[in-house]
């Protein structure tokens, strides 16, 4: 079973989630305005996950799996820098045991509009709520 299988297979369990899968790829859309989405693609044994500009590569399908499951849960959120009007960087943020949210890793974009005014919203989704992977044991499980 692929991926991108053992993905849908958990989210036919979740009547919230709206899926589409097409070349390779599976993307969760927000559920909320407030939201992100969250893909993963598949490429022979290598996989990319994405919560919107945000990306990482994996070379292991369960570090994979787990880095998609994390993006929907309310232990993730996104830290998205505009200028203007344009995203120009995500950075993702856990929770730590004290609940105070720590910066992880960072995408931007190589050319920004510097001159534009910088602000900063928060996008955070809520398809795996903590009471679920606490349940379940881990956020994987609970896609």
């Amino acid at each position: 079973m692929t991926a991108i299988e053992k993905i849908e297979s958990k989210l036919q369990r979740c009547p919230l989630a709206r899926y589409v899968t097409a070349d390779g790829t599976i993307t969760v859309e927000p559920a909320t305005s407030t939201g992100f989405s969250v893909w993963l693609t598949e490429k022979n044994t290598r996989y990319t996950v994405g919560y919107d500009g945000w990306h990482e590569e994996f070379g292991d399908e369960s570090d994979a799996l787990d880095a998609f499951a994390f993006g929907l849960s309310e232990e993730c959120r996104l830290k998205v820098v505009q200028r203007g009007c344009s995203d120009c960087a995500w950075v993702v943020e856990g929770k730590d045991g004290d609940g105070k949210w720590n910066e992880d890793s960072t995408t931007g974009m190589l050319l920004t509009p510097f001159w534009r005014k910088k602000s900063i919203v928060y996008r955070q989704n809520h398809l795996i709520k903590e009471s679920e992977e606490a349940v379940d044991g881990d956020a994987e499980d609970a896609v």
